[in-house]
């Protein structure tokens, strides 16, 4: 597990560069205001490209990543700008040792990698205990028309003369759950490529069995809205958004 995406962490940033990251900084702002000194928990931080901007504003971050090559990325990446992010390899459903925090956020539907809605669940519950009272958590999940429908017109493809890969779909074994199956081309320096392949499985639910475990480890419901813009979803949205609080 340690190798988690090791060869994928190294062409990640690459192929994120669509990611409006900035404009997720700016919904963390609008869930808890001016974000200097306050505490963000960043699960499922990957690369630390969210992290290292919420740090610029004055943010104490501490990122949670299973992968630990995405973890050495995030550091070189902190590092390299000076910034005290702190790093910590830990699977979202294990989380452990973290508590008072203003806000926890598991961006860029990370948490549509846990398969089992136990983990799920048990993700919410781990969170909850990491915030203080009245901390927020915020998350993106894909809808099940993205699962169900868009992920299903694949194959895709993708080039940009130095990465390029053929990304395969089909269902899973779960409802609303799309297994991949991911060939990358990568141009080495005499123009030859190198290919590496992956597997991801990732797995949504309906919007009211998210809001039931919510409930379930006690957190109030704030908002839920879709596609990045302060609108509620509708059957044919693809990136559903919740805002919750302890």
């Amino acid at each position: 597990m340690n190798n988690a995406y090791s060869e994928f962490a190294a062409v990640y940033d690459e192929l994120m560069t669509d990611i409006p990251y900035d404009s997720y900084v700016d919904l963390i702002k609008l869930a808890v205001g001016n974000l200097s000194d306050k505490r963000i928990l960043d699960i499922g931080c990957g690369t630390g490209l969210l992290s290292v901007k919420l740090a610029k504003q004055g943010a104490q971050v501490t990122g949670v990543d299973l992968s630990e090559k995405m973890l050495e990325i995030a550091k070189q990446r902190a590092n390299s700008l000076s910034l005290p992010v702190h790093f910590q390899q830990q699977s979202m459903q294990q989380l452990e040792g973290f508590d008072g925090f203003d806000i926890a956020v598991i961006a860029i539907d990370s948490l549509n990698y846990l398969a089992d809605k136990d983990d799920v669940l048990e993700t919410f519950r781990n969170v909850y205990a990491s915030l203080k009272n009245g901390g927020v958590l915020l998350f993106d999940v894909h809808s099940t028309f993205k699962t169900d429908v868009i992920f299903m017109e694949g194959p895709f493809t993708f080039d940009n003369n130095h990465i390029a890969y053929i990304w395969e779909t089909e269902e899973g074994d779960y409802d609303h759950s799309v297994y991949s199956e991911l060939a990358f081309f990568v141009k080495n320096q005499d123009g030859s490529y190198r290919r590496f392949d992956e597997v991801h499985t990732q797995r949504t639910f309906e919007i009211a069995e998210y809001v039931e475990m919510l409930e379930h480890a006690q957190f109030s419901i704030e908002r839920i809205f879709a596609d990045w813009e302060d609108e509620a979803p509708d059957e044919e949205c693809e990136r559903i958004f919740f805002q919750v609080k302890k």
